[in-house]
């Protein structure tokens, strides 16, 4: 009989392809055990491309399951919150990729079932597991950088917006547009790089500009465009939104956009210190400048880097599980991103600052 931990993807569209299963499968003390999706083509042509597993099109048909001690969460954002928390409830860990749900208040169930039951809940926040965000996180705990007292989050677009009319863009399904989308990932390896700080107040604006004429909508290509509806679909979210996020120790102001009438992509974190400043090219490297030794100076580590680690996340969600450890992307860490993304939306619909 096995011993090997057995997991069962829920949902296999591109997270899951592209993340999920081929870095499971990179690991000996696992085995998938199910695939499944509510379009059975997708669950069967995994079966069939990876050789393992056994399709299913109903999530609730592997509740009592006890070949099942993993559960990865890989749908749109609406199906987080009941899928994760229907798991926990019957005994398994869950790996939910981010954000972790669609609003606020479900990322509050989703928090309250994992402390009641002990299950593992990871959100699926892959830069907190990167060497690049993981060396500037070491070189600010170090004190390389000084007091770091601003940091400036850039994650803007000339005309990115996925799957036009469809989830994406549906505030009902999606719960928010590029904030949501994008922001999340980038607001969330701020925090983690500045130690987790705590949230004082944010003051933000979510537009919702470009997107809104779909018919005329403008674009060389679309991602997400087998989801798009540009007939009859909906287009109710955020395509740029800007603001500033007071902490306990830092600023963080910030500019995002899936669209803008702006052709360069500009997709970086700036940190700024008293002794130097870091700029991260998101996905990418970075650069550190200073005035060491009274001279301007302009610092390019050279190092191996693995972009985006998901298959550290996965083997740090699997150690997880086995020491019965939360790690660094546990909900009680990841659930601050969403309280902040919350406070963002309800800013911009008040036209106030919202204190925490």
């Amino acid at each position: 009989m096995s011993d090997k931990l057995k997991v069962a993807i829920i949902g296999c569209g591109n997270i899951a392809n592209g993340a999920h299963i081929p870095n499971y499968l990179q690991l000996d003390d696992v085995e998938i055990t199910y695939f499944c999706d509510i379009i059975p083509e997708r669950a069967d042509r995994a079966v069939k491309e990876y050789g393992c597993g056994k399709a299913v099109y109903n999530y609730k048909e592997l509740l009592g399951h006890d070949d099942i001690d993993i559960v990865s969460v890989c749908t749109h954002n609406d199906f987080h919150a009941p899928i994760s928390i229907d798991f926990m409830r019957d005994g398994k860990d869950v790996l939910c990729e981010k954000p972790a749900a669609r609003t606020l208040e479900e990322a509050y169930e989703m928090q309250k079932v994992a402390h009641e039951t002990g299950r593992m809940l990871s959100i699926g926040v892959v830069n907190r597991f990167c060497d690049t965000v993981n060396h500037i996180k070491d070189l600010i705990a170090q004190g390389a950088l000084g007091e770091v007292y601003q940091t400036y989050i850039s994650f803007r677009a000339h005309r990115s917006i996925p799957g036009l009319g469809g989830d994406f863009t549906t505030k009902s399904k999606s719960g928010g547009g590029v904030l949501i989308d994008w922001g999340v990932h980038y607001i969330d390896l701020t925090l983690y790089c500045l130690g987790d700080p705590t949230p004082l107040t944010c003051t933000g604006v979510a537009h919702s500009k470009l997107g809104v004429d779909m018919k005329n909508y403008v674009t060389t290509s679309m991602w997400a465009s087998d989801s798009s509806d540009i007939e009859n679909g909906t287009y109710d979210v955020d395509d740029f939104v800007t603001g500033m996020i007071r902490t306990d120790s830092t600023a963080i102001t910030f500019n995002g956009a899936w669209a803008q009438n702006i052709e360069p992509n500009e997709t970086f974190i700036d940190f700024i210190g008293t002794k130097a400043g870091i700029r991260m090219s998101y996905g990418g490297q970075f650069k550190m400048y200073s005035t060491l030794n009274g001279m301007l100076t302009e610092i390019i580590p050279d190092y191996a880097s693995t972009g985006f680690d998901y298959f550290a996340e996965i083997k740090s969600f699997v150690e997880s599980v086995k020491t019965r450890t939360p790690n660094q992307a546990y909900i009680d860490k990841a659930i601050v991103t969403s309280k902040i993304i919350d406070a963002i939306y309800r800013s911009s619909d008040s036209k106030q600052e919202i204190k925490f």
